[in-house]
């Protein structure tokens, strides 16, 4: 008596391991993303996370803040010069200074799997052009570029902004993993979210429509939200 046929997933045809990013700059008209030096790029981010006196930045993160620019330093010299996480400076190119950091991390090229992660930005650059211009650089590194299969993007569940900014990035969510981690003392709970290959077409037309000069008033300000053109955008799926 048979068993019958068990389902399984589609076939992947042609699929070859993809490379890991290379540390090369990614250029945009409002952000440049440099492999992050800390020779270069350390005096430059502590100054401009400087600007946030209370310390919410780095509320969900597992480090900071740093009390001196030296204590800053030391932490990029140990943790952020590597293949994987491969850390990145955002610099803003209307001020030419570095006042951000964004990580590509668990790369795995055999499957063509990354994350962005450790993102990390000066209130200066918190709701710019610039910031989601570079998550759109880092996106198409991964997707055009090099043709990953999967980006991932993670938080602290209690992390609403950085929910919120993942889905308007066009992030889906897939679920919460419970007692994920202990950081700084205290539980957890991680959010997941995901975009695949066949969403990257429609989202990168969303994106370009948003950063078209076409889009942007007398103040610099869009006409229209990213959200508003990822549904105006074709589905190519």
């Amino acid at each position: 008596m048979s068993a019958g046929v068990l389902p399984v997933g589609e076939p992947v045809p042609g699929w070859t391991p993809r490379r890991p990013p290379p540390p090369t700059a990614m250029e945009g008209r409002f952000a440049r993303l440099e492999p992050l030096d800390p020779a270069r790029h350390a005096a430059d981010l502590f100054a401009a996370f400087a600007a946030d006196v209370d310390g919410r930045m780095w509320t969900y993160m597992a480090y900071g803040p740093f009390a001196t620019e030296g204590k800053y330093r030391a932490w990029l010299d140990a943790v952020a010069i590597g293949p994987d996480p491969l850390f990145h400076a955002i610099l803003d190119r209307a001020t030419g200074s570095a006042a951000g950091v964004a990580a590509f991390l668990r790369i795995d090229p055999a499957n063509g799997v990354l994350e962005i992660g450790h993102i990390a930005l000066a209130p200066a650059l918190q709701r710019s052009t610039a910031a989601t211009e570079a998550l759109w650089l880092m996106l198409r590194r991964a997707f055009a570029e090099l043709g990953y299969r999967r980006c991932e993007w993670k938080c602290d569940a209690l992390n609403a902004a950085s929910c919120r900014a993942a889905r308007r990035l066009g992030f889906s969510y897939e679920g919460t993993f419970r007692h994920a981690a202990i950081y700084k003392g205290r539980n957890r709970d991680t959010a997941w979210f995901s975009i695949i290959d066949q969403e990257w077409p429609a989202l990168d037309a969303a994106f370009r429509a948003w950063l078209d000069p076409a889009n942007l008033d007398a103040t610099g300000r869009q006409r229209q939200g990213l959200a508003e053109l990822r549904e105006q955008a074709p589905d190519t799926r």
